[in-house]
C-alpha cells in the first residue's frame, strides 16, 4: 500500500507542476512545499502554507511552528513519523502574507486528492485558513478541539495554529488541552 500511495503523492505532486498552480507563488518560492510524513498515517495536519524555512527546507512546519507542534506531538505519544503533514497552499506567499481566497481554491482539488490517497481517519486543520476549507464560515475560537464527522466519515479535528499558540500565552495552553483532546480521540 504505501509504495502506491507513494507513488500517487508524487504524481500528483509534479501534476501540480505541470499544471501551473499558482504560477505567481511558484515564480518567487524557493520549490513547492507538498507534504512529508508517513503516507499510511491516520492523522493528517493541514497547515495554511509554507513559511520561509520551509520553502527553503522543502518540508511543512520545521520553523518555530514545527519545533512546537513536534512538542505537543510528543505530547500524545506521537511523532513526526506517524503523522503526515502539508499545507492548502503548497507555494510560500511573499512576505509570509495570508494565502489568498484564490490561491487557496486553486489548490484545494489537489489537497482533496492528497487527502483522498492518504485516507486519513482524522484530518486535523491548523489555523483558520486550512478550517475554512472544510468548515466555511466556522470560527476556530467556537469550533477548535471539536470533533466534526464530515460526508465521507472523516473525522475532523479544528486547532489553533500552533504560530499563533507560540505568541499568545493563552492560546498555548488551549492548544495543548486540545491535544489532549485528540489523543482520546485516536
Amino acid at each position: 500500500m504505501s509504495n502506491n500511495k507513494k507513488q500517487a503523492l508524487k504524481a500528483l505532486e509534479q501534476q501540480i507542476i505541470n499544471d501551473g498552480v499558482c504560477l505567481e507563488l511558484a515564480k518567487q518560492a524557493h520549490g513547492l512545499v507538498f507534504g512529508s510524513g508517513n503516507v499510511d498515517a491516520k492523522i493528517l495536519f493541514i497547515g495554511e502554507a509554507p513559511g520561509k524555512k520551509e520553502d527553503l527546507q522543502g518540508e511543512p512546519f520545521v520553523g518555530a511552528s514545527g519545533k512546537f507542534l513536534n512538542e505537543m506531538l510528543k505530547s500524545i505519544n506521537l511523532m513526526r513519523n506517524d503523522v503526515y503533514i502539508t499545507n492548502i497552499v503548497k507555494y510560500r506567499p511573499p512576505n509570509n502574507r495570508d494565502p489568498s481566497m484564490a490561491e487557496k481554491a486553486e489548490f484545494l482539488p489537489y489537497l482533496l486528492k492528497q487527502i483522498e490517497i492518504i485516507n486519513p481517519r482524522v484530518i486535523v486543520t491548523l489555523g483558520r485558513h486550512s478550517m475554512e476549507q472544510f468548515l466555511p464560515g466556522g470560527k476556530i475560537g467556537e469550533v477548535h478541539g471539536t470533533l466534526v464527522k464530515l460526508e465521507n466519515g472523516t473525522l475532523l479535528m479544528p486547532l489553533y495554529h500552533p504560530a499563533a499558540a507560540l505568541y499568545n500565552g493563552k492560546l498555548r495552553q488551549i492548544l495543548k488541552d486540545d491535544f489532549v483532546s485528540l489523543k482520546g480521540v485516536i
